[in-house]
This record gives C-alpha cells, sequence and structure tokens, in this order.
C-alpha cells in the first residue's frame, strides 16, 4: 500500500520517469496468491476496494485546494489507470509462476514415468511421486500408441493423474485408476485415432509389464486397430503372443492332420474343432450354436474332425496343446 501511494504521488508530480522495475512487488503479490493456492480474486477484490478509498480522500483534498471538475476527472483518470498497471501486473506474476509451476510439475511426472518403466525400487518411486505430487495408486494400465504423422496432443489436455510421453518416438500413457479415466473424454480424445492398445491393469510397481504386453500386441497387428484395443480380457491370448516360435511348434505338432486339406477346409475343421474344445466337448447342437451353422451341419464335420485327430482327442494335455494351436491361429497372424 505505501509503495502503491508513493509511486502514484511521483507520476502525477512527474519527478521522474516511469521505473518498469517498481511493478516488481505487484507481480510478486501475484506469485505469493499463487504459492499460498488461492486464486487472485481476493487481491483483486483488495485493489478495487484501494482504489474506491484513495479516490474518495483524494477528491477531498482536491475540492479543498479547488481543482476544477476538468482536474478531478484526470486525477479520477489517473487513480483507475494506475490500479489497472497493478493489478495488470499481478495477473502477470501469478502466470508467470503457474507456468514455472506447471514446468517443474511437468518434469518431475516425466522423470517419474520413467522410474515406473524402467522398474525403478518402489522407496525410488515413492520420493519421485511426492516430488511430482502424484498419488500413487494401486493399480495401473499402460496404453502404447503410434506416432502421429502430424502434430502431437499435448499432455496437458489429459487429465491431471494421466502420465504421458507423447514427444517419445514410441508414444505411451500411464492412465491409474483406469475404470475411472480410460473412459475420460479427453484419453478418449488423445488415443482416438493413434493405433491404441490398453496393457493389462497390473500393481503400479509392475507398469513396464503393462507397456511391454501392449507394445507386444501393437507389433503383431498388420494395421493399427480401428478403436482402441483392450487387452485386459485377452491375457490369455498375450500368452500365446509371449513366445511364437514355441507355439508354432505346438502347432506343427497338433495341426499336422489338417495338413493335407484345402485352405478353406483347414479354416472350417480348425473352427469346428476349437468350438468343440472350448464347449467342453459339446454336442453337435451346441457347437452349431457357437458357429452359427446347422446342427447336421456341426455333426459332418464333428465326424471329420474325430477321423483326422482320432486319439489325440482323449488325451488331456493333447486337447490342451491343440486349443493352443488353434486359439494362437487367431492371435498369432501368419
Amino acid at each position: 500500500m505505501e509503495t502503491a501511494l508513493a509511486e502514484f504521488t511521483d507520476l502525477i508530480a512527474r519527478v521522474a520517469e516511469p521505473d518498469p522495475s517498481r511493478l516488481r512487488v505487484y507481480r510478486s503479490l501475484g506469485r505469493g496468491e499463487l504459492a499460498e493456492g488461492r486464486s487472485l480474486d481476493a487481491l483483486q477484490a483488495a485493489y478495487r476496494l484501494g482504489a474506491r478509498v484513495a479516490w474518495r480522500r483524494y477528491a477531498r483534498v482536491a475540492r479543498r485546494g479547488g481543482l476544477g471538475p476538468e482536474q478531478l476527472v484526470t486525477l479520477a483518470e489517473a487513480v483507475f489507470a494506475h490500479i489497472d498497471e497493478i493489478a495488470a501486473a499481478s495477473v502477470q506474476g501469478y502466470v508467470e509462476a503457474r507456468a514455472d509451476r506447471a514446468g517443474v510439475l511437468g518434469r518431475s511426472r516425466h522423470q517419474l514415468l520413467g522410474l515406473l518403466l524402467a522398474g525403478a525400487s518402489a522407496e525410488e518411486v515413492r520420493q519421485a511421486a511426492d516430488a511430482a505430487d502424484w498419488a500413487l495408486p494401486e493399480r495401473v494400465v499402460c496404453v502404447a500408441l503410434d506416432a502421429p504423422p502430424t502434430a502431437l496432443p499435448r499432455a496437458e489436455r489429459l487429465p491431471d493423474p494421466v502420465l504421458a510421453d507423447l514427444d517419445h518416438p514410441e508414444p505411451h500413457l500411464l492412465v491409474p485408476e483406469p475404470e475411472l479415466y480410460l473412459g475420460d473424454c479427453r484419453v478418449v480424445q488423445a488415443v482416438r485415432g493413434r493405433g491404441a492398445v490398453i496393457g493389462p491393469a497390473v500393481p503400479v510397481g509392475r507398469a513396464a509389464d503393462s507397456l511391454r504386453w501392449a507394445r507386444l500386441v501393437r507389433a503383431r497387428l498388420a494395421e493399427p486397430p480401428d478403436a482402441p484395443l483392450d487387452c485386459r480380457d485377452k491375457l490369455a491370448d498375450l500368452l500365446l503372443l509371449a513366445d511364437r516360435p514355441l507355439v508354432r511348434l505346438i502347432a506343427e505338432r497338433r495341426l499336422a492332420p489338417l495338413a493335407g486339406l484345402t485352405a478353406k477346409q483347414r479354416e472350417r475343421t480348425a473352427a469346428t474343432l476349437l468350438a468343440w474344445l472350448q464347449t467342453d466337448r459339446g454336442t453337435a447342437p451346441e457347437v452349431a450354436a457357437r458357429l452359427g451353422i446347422h446342427p447336421q451341419t456341426a455333426r459332418r464335420r464333428l465326424h471329420r474332425v474325430q477321423q483326422l485327430f482320432g486319439p489325440a482327442l482323449t488325451g488331456p494335455d493333447a486337447r490342451f496343446e491343440l486349443e493352443i494351436a488353434l486359439r494362437a491361429g487367431a492371435a498369432v497372424p501368419a
């Protein structure tokens, strides 16, 4: 207050050219409001109140000094122009402080994301999370994205708890509380058209596994998915993708009876066998219902399956390996 009144007197008297550094105190006030966790509303209200009180007192002195109406108008304009300048300086300080905080916080969260995906110790992660003002969740999912051909969406458009590295050659998100934030419109917008693959939900200390699995699935897709592909309910398929050579070895061994069929025959027979296995060696009507075909057609196909595979259909280990091989036919492109 003392600074503002002294400055106003100097400005009116024109005893010196205005010094730009004189606004430093008001910028500091704006920074202080952010540091205290407040908006600028109270400070701006105080400025306006101060201007009104000052003007009433100036006006009384001016009238006693014999100032005319035009001089009073000029004085009023000067008072409120001075207050506008002070208020603008405080806004500038507030915005600068917020930008500084966002920069520091952004760097801290980028470092935290790196630690989580590098498998850092629980203590390292806890300290980094405290520095980043990020509440450690119980479970997270990672989302693998394709790098877009155009400018990247910025991380600040995402919900505050979502960590992101969208400038990485293989962009990705780490989403805490996935049931809450995966459906957030800002997350949906950020992953739209980006070939998104959502990894399984894991404890926060295993975030790297979620991203690794998501990238594994994305690498096996010939084309980017039209909509985000959610792996959370496809853990068995992930297991098949984890070791393709071993799965192919099993398939070569167990599906050898299909080798003499045409491509169309192989496809139909494999689908029938898989349906039979997945219905717990169900009846022809059950297999037909699963495949959407007539029961008599299913019966003929099952008879063909029995002819081709014979004794292998009675052993639990053989049936298990058959299902692995058949499921991998859908999960692993040739």
